[in-house]
């Protein structure tokens, strides 16, 4: 970058520095929401609480669902980014 487009930009300098943050924080955000870790956590503390007799099968069967399609939508994600 010249000088003169340096000094061209300079006013927009401060909003750049924000748009990066703004893309950290959302990039994190998206690593977070599309790790399969605490779903496969989620998935192994049902089954305690099923073995414990803290819930019924009914409940665990509808939770678990809901847990399986996160997998699902998990996987799908990575297999598009890949």
């Amino acid at each position: 970058m010249g000088l003169l487009s340096q000094l061209l930009t300079l006013p927009v300098a401060p909003m750049r520095g924000v748009v990066w943050v703004a893309q950290q924080v959302a990039d994190k955000a998206e690593q977070e929401y599309y790790d399969p870790a605490p779903v496969w956590r989620a998935l192994g503390d049902l089954e305690e609480s099923l073995r414990a007799g803290e819930i019924d099968q009914e409940t665990f069967d509808l939770l678990e669902d809901q847990l399986l399609d996160r997998l699902a939508e998990i996987a799908e994600y990575r297999d598009r980014m890949s």
